[in-house]
Formats: structure tokens, C-alpha cells, sequence
């Protein structure tokens, strides 16, 4: 999938999140390699002693993380059906982030968690297009309503292994843009149900919103221009 609101400042804090993830799973004890013929950016094999998982790799700059269903139309998971972890790098808040996050979901956990939220989206009659990402909360609590937080809550289930201050320390380097999540953005907006017939009248973020969500891409891809 094409990253459509990669500006420089974004690529360089996604790249900063997966480096600290590669970084703390090496603290931790873990081997870290690419896989061999994996295809995929985010996938990566961690070994320590005989034990070895296949992880992905997943950063957030808005605590939400994201995999994109089967692009054709099957049930599953690009990526996340192969994996036995879910490697979650994250900032703490969106607005103000004083803090990366590393958490570590097992994969039949994660796809149990994004399961129910396709399921519960889809009965909530949210467009989901194949191929496009889903997106899950990591910090939000699990609940049915809003049925955006469906599935929510790995964040909160698997303390962080490893936690950096912002306000002290800088996210490492050493990754490029090839090692990246790209088969969905970073910084999309998460689905939400359609408003209600009764919402006051709709302004241009709101209409940028709901667009955004409609077609499963950042609002920064949306551009409304009025003329009269």
C-alpha cells in the first residue's frame, strides 16, 4: 500500500519506533534477523537459545496499530496470520508523546483481537475494503461500545517491555525506510460509526474525517476546496 502522508518527520519517527523495538527485543535477550524469502518489511525472526518466534513489527504514532485483510476477499490477515508475535511499537498519546512503548501481543491473541473487530465493524455496517487496514487501539479497554474499541486493549494486557522518555532521550536510528511497516499507513484514522442524521452541521475536518474513514486513507490525503 502506497504511504500516502509519509512526510519526512513521520518516516523518521516510524523508523525511530522500529529501531527501539529491534533495540529492546536485543536487551531482552533475542537474536534479531530479517526472514529469509519473508517478502514482507515488518516481519522479522527472533531467536534466543532454541527458542525462535516469527514477529512483526508494528509502529504507531497514534497508538492505534493496523493489519489489512486478505486483498482478495478471503477471511485472514495480510502478515499477521503468519506471525506467533505481535511486536507493537508505539508513542504513549498522539498529541503530546513523552513516551515510546514496546509491547510484545502473542499472534493468536492479536488475531483473536482483530478478528472481533472486523467482525463487530462489519455487523456495525462500517465500509471495510479488502486489502485496506484495520486498526485497533492498544490502550483503549475492550468493550462493545463504541464498537471501535472491539478488540482493544493489547497495550493494556502486555506491559511494556521496553519504555523510552522522549522528553529525555532520542528515538535510535539505523533503519531505513525498506525495514517499515508499508502495507498500511501509520497515521490513518482508525473506523468509527457514521454520525447520526441528527449531528450539528458538518464542517470541513468533519467532512476530512469522515471521508478518511469511508475510504480507509489518512485525512492528510484529503484535500476539499470550495468555491462560490
Amino acid at each position: 500500500m502506497t504511504n500516502v502522508s509519509g512526510t519526512p518527520k513521520k518516516r523518521s519517527t516510524k523508523r525511530g519506533l522500529f529501531a527501539f523495538a529491534v533495540q529492546t527485543l536485543e536487551k531482552e535477550g533475542w537474536t534479531v534477523s530479517r526472514v529469509p524469502r519473508g517478502g514482507k518489511a515488518s516481519l522479522r525472526l527472533i531467536t534466543r537459545g532454541k527458542e525462535s518466534h516469527k514477529v512483526s513489527i508494528r509502529t504507531s504514532q497514534d497508538t492505534w496499530i493496523a493489519f489489512p485483510r486478505d486483498r482478495s476477499g478471503k477471511d485472514g490477515w495480510v502478515t499477521l496470520d503468519e506471525v506467533d508475535y505481535v511486536v507493537a511499537a508505539s508513542v504513549n498519546e498522539k498529541a503530546n508523546p513523552t513516551e515510546a512503548r514496546i509491547h510484545m501481543i502473542p499472534g493468536d491473541e492479536a488475531r483473536d483481537r482483530f478478528n472481533r473487530a472486523f467482525a463487530a465493524r462489519k455487523a456495525a455496517q462500517h465500509t471495510l475494503p479488502a486489502g485496506r487496514g484495520l486498526w485497533v487501539s492498544l490502550y483503549e479497554k475492550d468493550a462493545k461500545d463504541p464498537v471501535s474499541h472491539v478488540g482493544a486493549g493489547a497495550g493494556l494486557a502486555h506491559p511494556a517491555i521496553g519504555v523510552l522518555n522522549l522528553t529525555k532521550d532520542s528515538l535510535p536510528g539505523g533503519v531505513g525506510d525498506e525495514d517499515l511497516d508499508d502495507e498500511v499507513d501509520d497515521d490513518a484514522v482508525p473506523a468509527v460509526p457514521a454520525p447520526s442524521a441528527e449531528e450539528a452541521a458538518l464542517t470541513i475536518p468533519e467532512a476530512k474525517r469522515r471521508l478518511a474513514i469511508s475510504l480507509g486513507v489518512p485525512e492528510s490525503a484529503i484535500k476539499i476546496s470550495i468555491e462560490h
